[in-house]
């Protein structure tokens, strides 16, 4: 919902606890899509399958980063992202072929996104 005082009300799920909280924020316009792009991922990170996508990656991976072998703070990287242009959206997080997708500890991870761009394919 948006009044026009660039203030966006905002209903948040929290699918655990089966609770709906609504918060304001203000936020000027131009960060507001920066804003909602964060959430849709933070929602995506937390639904069941991208958790069972995820746990399936560390699996291959024998729960180790593949870049330095940590088994620690392990997350999963993409390797590349796929983006719509007839739907105007980017594929959701686990609808990502497992070629695609690797097993990184955070420090490994964050250095990676410091050093290069994912690349985005456009279909």
């Amino acid at each position: 919902m948006k009044n026009n005082n660039n203030v966006e009300i905002i209903r948040l799920v929290n699918v655990e606890e089966n609770e709906i909280l609504t918060k304001t924020y203000t936020f000027p316009n131009s960060e507001m899509e920066t804003y909602r792009k964060k959430l849709e991922y933070i929602n995506q990170l937390n639904d069941l399958r991208w958790r069972s996508k995820r746990e399936e990656i560390l699996k291959r991976d024998n729960y180790k980063c593949r870049n330095c072998g940590a088994t620690e703070n392990l997350q999963v990287h993409h390797r590349q992202y796929h983006y719509s242009s007839k739907q105007k959206k980017f594929n959701k997080i686990w609808d990502y072929n497992n070629r695609y997708l690797i097993t990184l500890c955070a420090k490994c991870h964050q250095l990676g996104h410091k050093y290069y761009k994912v690349p985005v394919f456009i279909y």
